[in-house]
């Protein structure tokens, strides 16, 4: 056992010797297995990033939440102009599901509209993701409110002008005042800011509650009045957290169409939106870009694999004469093997550690120029790159060090003179 340690050890040695002694070479063949590295980790890297920043925007709701709406979340089968007939979600509908479907935790009437401008004094923000929400929602999204309140039953019913607002929409209209109490004006009409949402920072998806308002629903169902395209009615619909979602939602695809009066043989007219098949779709796309970035990146650990392969040809042919004469002095086919496999992959180890760098050093800029949206190197990533290159150093240096271990100790001698 301690003569293979003292040969691993000597093969060790020689093989960091070589790369000392031949600096440009040594450099050259990095930078191959440097780029390709830097390539395929920075893609799992963004990908990741990507991933997290997505699910970061919709953590605050559970995965089981569901939408009603005559919208499709994803991919359908049924014809857009077919689609486009199905009749808008009303909020006696939403009223109507909320008092007979069993099983649900929380659930609120929303409209999607168009983002709006608020104002105050001289003061005035655009693009403000405005929600019309009904009450419940700050049960099903679980907003957390830091200065005053969510408006409640009652002022969402009656449709008063009171508004929740977002921390950055809060800082740019008032400062260091306080909001609580102060009239702002939205769609031409005062509105009495009545709580202001805790900070939760940029979202990929552009649903940043930082930058949002919610007003009582009733309001905007006044200000668009119902059919309107500009405003696309759902229910979000919370499951109780022991209840089986896929019975609870064939339940409620079976109660819609039975107070629409649909037909055995029609198709539904509406859609029922789950969380988890959003994130499914995200994992899926996320995953075939994946597939895609290490497909084209492996093709530059290709080429630096074979850069590395023929440094040790060269470097065979070089030490031709070195090697016969170690052979002469007893070294063992094993050590000259060792001694070049070494070679080859603490060549390749050292190229992908600068990658992985490369890649921590390019996240950690990104980081701080692109804000809130954070780029990760996961020590999973760390750990692939350094084996990946480790292999790719073993596979190159094999057929090399193969030839070396292989060579006549005469004719290498011979060869070298």
């Amino acid at each position: 056992m301690l003569i293979y340690l003292r040969v691993l050890k000597e093969s060790f040695n020689f093989a960091v010797n070589a790369l000392i002694n031949n600096k440009l070479r040594t450099f050259l063949s990095l930078l191959g297995v440097t780029i390709g590295i830097f390539s395929i980790i920075g893609v799992l890297a963004a990908v990741d990033s990507l991933k997290q920043e997505i699910k970061g925007s919709i953590s605050s709701l559970d995965n089981s939440t569901i939408y009603l709406t005559h919208l499709s979340f994803g991919p359908s089968s049924i014809p857009k102009w077919k689609r486009d007939q199905f009749p808008d979600l009303t909020y006696d509908e939403y009223q109507y599901f909320k008092r007979t479907t069993p099983n649900i935790e929380a659930s609120s009437y929303m409209l999607f509209v168009n983002p709006e401008t608020i104002k105050y004094e001289d003061q005035s923000i655009s693009n403000v993701n405005a929600a019309p929400v009904s009450s419940e929602y700050y049960d099903v999204e679980e907003l957390q409110v830091v200065k005053g309140r969510f408006f409640n039953e009652q002022e969402s019913v009656a449709g008063n002008t009171v508004v929740v607002i977002g921390d950055e929409v809060a800082n740019s209209l008032f400062g260091s005042r306080d909001p609580i109490g102060k009239k702002v004006r939205i769609y031409g009409r005062k509105f009495t800011v009545i709580g202001v949402l805790k900070k939760e920072g940029a979202g990929l998806l552009g649903g940043s509650k930082d930058t949002s308002i919610f007003i009582p629903v009733n309001i905007a169902r006044r200000i668009y009045g119902d059919n309107n395209k500009f405003a696309v009615p759902a229910m979000i619909i919370k499951p109780e957290p022991e209840v089986d979602v896929q019975e609870f939602t064939a339940m409620l695809k079976q109660k819609v169409r039975m107070h629409r009066g649909l037909k055995p043989d029609e198709i539904d007219n509406f859609f029922v939106n789950q969380l988890q098949g959003f994130t499914d779709f995200i994992d899926n796309i996320t995953g075939q870009m994946s597939i895609i970035g290490l497909l084209i990146s492996c093709f530059s650990l290709l080429v630096g694999g074979f850069g590395i392969a023929n440094i040790m040809f060269v470097s065979v042919k070089e030490r031709t004469n070195l090697i016969g004469i170690q052979k002469s002095l007893g070294a063992k086919n094993k050590f000259i093997l060792f001694q070049f496999l070494f070679e080859a992959v603490i060549l390749s180890l050292i190229g992908g550690l600068i990658g992985l760098f490369l890649v921590w050093l390019v996240s950690v800029l990104l980081s701080q120029f692109t804000g809130d949206f954070e780029f990760i190197l996961s020590p999973v990533n760390i750990f692939l790159g350094t084996i990946v290159s480790s292999v790719i150093g073993l596979i190159s240096g094999i057929l090399p060090a193969i030839s070396a271990s292989k060579l006549d100790p005469v004719e290498a001698i011979r060869t070298g003179m």
